[in-house]
């Protein structure tokens, strides 16, 4: 009897001790904090409203890992954003001692330096210059498999932009850069051209989502995936890209240093980079807006009012730290 007495009162002391705190599970999560991010969270879901397609946003903090995200693993036609992983794939030849920026590889039949190719396609979107650094990475395969080595999910390669472009079926534009299907139009003609294509959206091949474009540029910009050397070249050259001026960079203060890289097709638009902030962090961004009949017009704003929207949450939201 005093046996059973006593595994009685031990069974009574475990079923009343006191339930662990919340520490005991880990930090809590600064309530400040919590209420910044509910609220970007919803600015990125009221900017989707503008759109009758689908938008996909990602942000990340590349000094704390810290990332938000919205329609963040789905897939989005990366369109000419996928040129930031070709000219990766370059660059790490040139890392390797296998390539030479000095080397010339032919666009058009004419012969130009990869460093030209590089910046034409980077710079401009030319299509032709980025078909010519495909060939000489060995292929899309091949850009691929770069990609996989840095570890880089969610986000594959199939086409050179050739044929992409052929499965995009763009009505009316020929297969020039992207600077031309942004400003060689006017905007009836545009806007009237400007039909998204419901079967290539939904198809898988030249996808990413936002979640992995933003893996990749942080293993660009956090020098996972090239030489210190190489790193700053194609971030100096996508620096000084002149697509998409109504796009991220549109409502940034003026002088905040960006890098980064638009895509455009039918009823789709584009814009991935790094932002830098005034104390010197940074942070990566994507945005992806797919199947939209309202134009291109909404879909740059969309771009835009994200990108302010995360500059001032990670310049002013309170210290990342738990309670």
């Amino acid at each position: 009897m005093p046996r059973l007495r006593t595994k009685l009162i031990a069974f009574m002391g475990l079923f009343l001790a006191p339930l662990p705190t919340a520490d005991a599970f880990g930090p809590t999560p600064n309530p400040v904090q919590q209420s910044a991010e509910s609220r970007l969270m919803a600015e990125f879901a009221r900017f989707a409203t503008l759109t009758d397609g689908t938008v996909g946003i990602a942000v990340r903090d590349l000094g704390t890992g810290e990332t938000l995200a919205y329609n963040g693993d789905t897939l989005f036609p990366m369109a000419s954003t996928y040129k930031v992983a070709v000219a990766g794939k370059i660059l790490s030849l040139l890392d390797a001692g296998s390539l030479s920026l000095d080397e010339t590889a032919p666009r058009l039949g004419r012969p130009l330096p990869i460093r030209t190719l590089l910046e034409m396609s980077l710079i401009q979107s030319d299509n032709e210059a980025t078909d010519a650094l495909v060939a000489r990475a060995g292929g899309p395969r091949a850009v691929n498999d770069w990609v996989r080595s840095i570890g880089v999910k969610n986000l594959r390669i199939d086409s050179n932009t050739r044929d992409l472009l052929a499965r995009a079926k763009i009505a009316g534009i020929g297969f020039g850069d992207e600077a031309a299907m942004e400003s060689g139009l006017s905007a009836a003609q545009r806007d009237a051209r400007d039909m998204p294509n419901i079967g290539f959206s939904q198809d898988p091949r030249d996808t990413a989502t936002p979640r992995a474009m933003d893996d990749l540029l942080a293993a660009i910009r956090l020098g996972k995936a090239l030489r210190p050397q190489t790193t700053a070249i194609i971030l100096s050259i996508m620096e000084r890209c002149r697509t998409g001026k109504d796009r991220l960079r549109a409502m940034l203060p003026p002088g905040t240093r960006i890098a980064h890289k638009t895509g455009t097709l039918n009823g789709l638009g584009n814009d991935v980079g790094i932002i830098t902030l005034p104390d010197g962090r940074l942070f990566a961004i994507t945005v992806f807006v797919m199947k939209d009949y309202k134009g291109h017009v909404l879909r740059d704003r969309i771009m835009a009012e994200a990108a302010r929207a995360a500059y001032d949450y990670f310049l002013f939201a309170p210290d990342r730290h738990t309670a």
